[in-house]
């Protein structure tokens, strides 16, 4: 055992030492070289050294750089080192970690990465929390306890006897809300579409002026980080109009929170600790290892009542048990990786990655501003849309800068205008790597749009 694993470890330092020089996206030799994968199952063993080799060979050339400095096409950031190296170090224990008892460690560390997040957050001390696989899960979980308690207080019980005859909710959301709460909603039973869509300002903002009239069992559903421009909802506004009419406020902040930890962005999120439950990611802006996000919700009775689990053989305990708070029994140490990205950056560095990123998303609309193109969005965060003429020239230009392999942006249309979306989030990326990919988006995007 010891030599397989000193051995992948070595092959796992090369790969990452090699994410600087390497193109972003993966050759199209080395995707084709994934047909050596297809073979029929072996009837015998195989050995694990081989099984590894053929996995680092043919894999790691066809991977997208994602943990590297220049990928830019979705709201993520690559593994910071501790957090990957407490993923290792947590895969190893191997810890089924769903009650406190018999996974005593892992619980420990989950409960304080929780405080330590409502700390950083500015969010009430007493909220329940549930470490889950991501944004979608965070949703769904704070949306099954404000679907408790609304229920409870119209006196049914839904996890007992589910929605059938049970009193409507109603859903109310912003025109741009992200896929995965409408995701979260369906696996709810809430119905994708049985929603009040609010239309949105120019900015992608809800309009507090637009909501309908509130009453009965309603959930408010606002976002705290457009995916697209990187705005925020009028919390403050939203939530006072939902207070006066008992409805659930519920915050999509799934990189968005983030910007609670800086001065710099902090009034973005005015209003927003006044909501009843919060949902966000951590292989985000915090920069761990995959699946790794949170629910947060005010009232932590809801949340564990929409999510205990009781059996006869499960051990009790005084302490918090996970998986009383989240959908999964059987889960993965994630709150490890949470635990040692907080312990080893701290409040100051939490908040200089936050604002580096910014700093460098301004960098690249300032730089495509000077070159002649249009940004479409006002860079309020670590989000930047910019168009290079029409429709056709644009997803040229994407398709392009994609080939080139000097970085990777994504493309989307948002108010229907086809746009590269630039998202800046990882730990890693330096001045540097932005002033290059600059050049590089700029170089090619003349070439394209002669």
């Amino acid at each position: 055992m010891r030599e397989l694993l000193e051995d992948t470890a070595q092959r796992a330092i090369s790969y990452l030492d090699g994410l600087g020089s390497r193109r972003v996206a993966p050759s199209a030799k080395a995707i084709a070289e994934l047909a050596k994968l297809d073979e029929p199952l072996a009837d015998k063993l195989t050995t694990a050294e081989q099984t590894i080799e053929l996995l680092d060979e043919v894999c790691s050339p066809a991977t997208m750089a994602m943990a590297g400095r220049r990928f830019f096409g979705f709201v993520i950031g690559g593994a910071l080192p501790v957090t990957l190296a407490a993923n290792w170090l947590a895969g190893a224990w191997d810890q089924n970690s769903g009650l406190y008892t018999p996974t005593p460690a892992t619980a420990r560390l989950e409960e304080i990465a929780l405080d330590w997040l409502l700390d950083l957050f500015n969010l009430p001390a007493e909220c329940g929390g549930a470490f889950v696989t991501g944004a979608t899960m965070a949703n769904f979980s704070a949306l099954a306890a404000a679907r408790h308690a609304l229920l409870k207080r119209a006196g049914w019980n839904v996890e007992a006897d589910g929605l059938f005859g049970a009193p409507p909710i109603k859903v109310i959301v912003g025109a741009e809300a992200h896929p995965t709460l409408f995701k979260s909603l369906g696996l709810l039973g809430l119905g994708r579409n049985r929603v009040y869509r609010v239309p949105v300002d120019s900015a992608g903002r809800m309009r507090a002026d637009a909501l309908p009239p509130l009453s009965g069992p309603t959930i408010i559903c606002v976002q705290a980080g457009n995916v697209n421009t990187g705005a925020f909802d009028p919390f403050a506004e939203i939530c006072e109009r939902a207070h006066a009419a008992d409805a659930w406020v519920h915050v999509d902040g799934a990189f968005g929170l983030w910007a609670t930890t800086s001065a710099a962005t902090l009034r973005l999120t005015s209003g927003l600790a006044n909501a009843h439950s919060w949902a966000t990611d951590f292989h985000k802006w915090l920069n761990v290892p995959y699946d790794s996000g949170l629910a947060l919700v005010r009232d932590a009775d809801a949340l564990r009542a929409a999510m205990a689990i009781t059996a006869e053989y499960l051990p009790t305990s005084s302490f918090r048990n996970p998986s009383d708070f989240t959908p999964e029994l059987s889960r993965r140490a994630r709150g490890v990786e949470v635990w040692a990205a907080l312990r080893s950056l701290g409040r100051e560095g939490v908040t200089e990655l936050i604002e580096r990123n910014c700093r460098q998303a301004r960098r690249f609309a300032e730089g495509l501003v000077a070159a002649g193109y249009k940004v479409l969005n006002d860079v309020v965060l670590n989000q930047v849309l910019v168009s290079f003429g029409d429709a056709e020239t644009t997803n040229r230009v994407i398709a392009a800068v994609q080939t080139d392999g000097t970085c990777w942006c994504g493309g989307t249309v948002w108010q229907g205008q086809t746009a590269m979306r630039i998202s800046v989030s990882s730990w890693a990326t330096t001045d540097t790597d932005v002033e290059r990919s600059l050049d590089a988006i700029v170089r090619i995007a003349r070439k394209h749009s002669d």
